[in-house]
């Protein structure tokens, strides 16, 4: 019998506080595909080297998940020490082509530490610069109240149809028609081949359409070539990908109310934690002069920014000459230094995978993570 206001606890408090409720193990590619479904690696630049990099023999469970931006020795044994399975670093740390694993550079040890500790590895990289909650969108919260829209739009994964090209034209013989279908027919590469009645010029024809890749396009061309009629009345389709909403590098965004250049300073100065940023004036602007629009990148954002008009563009680093540029165009840059405008979207990071895994997993943020430049 309880007593009134006797605690409902049947164990001491105690004993939760060192035995919490453990949590569910995953399985190593169950998580990789749930990540994958977080931010979908499709959505990455061509040129980049992302996804699952190292993988321990299977079986491989994962009950702590380590995110970083840079995956540094000191970080691999920061890793190592809290019992991680999983490293997540945004950075991939295999970029270049490696001939050999041995003991001589940092990046081999880096892969030797994670093998003999059975850590695996998964990179993400420009994937997370894409998607509308990933580190650019972090980025432009430090602007204040804004709307931003992607300065390169991403499009969808795959094509409406198969192929690259659609290719339609018209005949009247249908003897002659069949004999170019025949040859159509043996190109590889083609698909969606169709024939349907049409009335053109009056006169009753058949109208073709068909699919096919770029490769295959010359073929067909050359065919309908050798037969003028066809030739004039053909039509090539460049087949587009629909571009994805909110989705895509950089951001270009228009503040709700303009500020002075100081006070963005601030805000951005505010977001990343950061005691000093560099700063380069553009042509006839102040620290005084108002800002509505801020073109911005996280990490290197030269080749995305350049040519946008913007009264600012924020990144982390470019190159002097880009800077020129810019400046000559009257537009001011900030610079943060590459990493620094990346870390802090680890923290949200984190919260939104804690949702996406349904706390299945332990996550972490590395301690050890920092950008190698400092101001001294």
């Amino acid at each position: 019998m309880l007593l009134p206001g006797a605690p409902l606890l049947r164990r001491p408090l105690r004993c939760f506080l060192r035995h919490p409720p453990a949590r569910c193990l995953m399985e190593l590619r169950a998580l990789v595909s749930a990540l994958g479904d977080f931010a979908s690696l499709s959505l990455a630049e061509s040129w980049d080297n992302v996804g699952l990099l190292v993988e321990p023999s299977p079986p491989h469970t994962v009950n702590t998940l380590f995110l970083t931006n840079d995956l540094t020795e000191e970080v691999m044994e920061e890793a190592v020490q809290k019992k991680a399975e999983l490293v997540l670093s945004y950075h991939p740390p295999i970029f270049a082509p490696l001939k050999r694993v041995t003991w001589q550079t940092w990046k081999e040890r880096l892969l030797v530490r994670a093998l003999e500790h059975r850590v695996g590895i998964y990179s993400p990289h420009t994937a997370y610069d894409a998607v509308p909650h990933g580190v650019n969108a972090w980025l432009a919260k430090g602007l204040g109240a804004c709307t931003c829209v992607p300065l390169c739009p991403s499009a969808a994964p795959s094509q409406p149809t198969e192929g690259t090209h659609r290719v339609e034209f018209c005949a009247g013989s249908t003897e002659h028609l069949d004999t170019v279908l025949s040859k159509i027919r043996d190109i590889p590469e083609i698909s969606c081949l169709t024939t349907l009645p049409a009335r053109v010029e009056g006169e009753e024809q058949t109208r073709v359409t068909l699919s096919c890749s770029q490769k295959a396009l010359l073929e067909v061309v050359a065919l309908l070539s050798q037969n003028s009629l066809l030739y004039h009345r053909t039509e090539i389709l460049l087949l587009q990908k629909p571009l994805l909403p909110h989705t895509g590098m950089g951001r270009l965004c228009t503040l709700s109310e303009p500020v002075s250049l100081s006070d963005v300073m601030g805000r951005i100065k505010s977001h990343l934690k950061l005691p000093h940023i560099r700063l380069a004036l553009g042509t006839g602007k102040a620290l005084e002069s108002p800002v509505r629009k801020v073109a911005l990148c996280a990490g290197s954002g030269s080749s995305v920014l350049k040519g946008t008009e913007a009264d600012l563009y924020l990144t982390g680093e470019m190159s002097h000459h880009d800077v020129l540029d810019a400046v000559a165009n009257g537009i001011s840059v900030i610079l943060c230094e590459h990493s620094n405008t990346e870390r802090g979207f680890l923290s949200e990071l984190r919260e939104a995978l804690a949702v996406h895994l349904q706390n299945k997993i332990n996550i972490i943020v590395s301690e050890k993570d920092r950008d190698p430049l400092q101001v001294v």
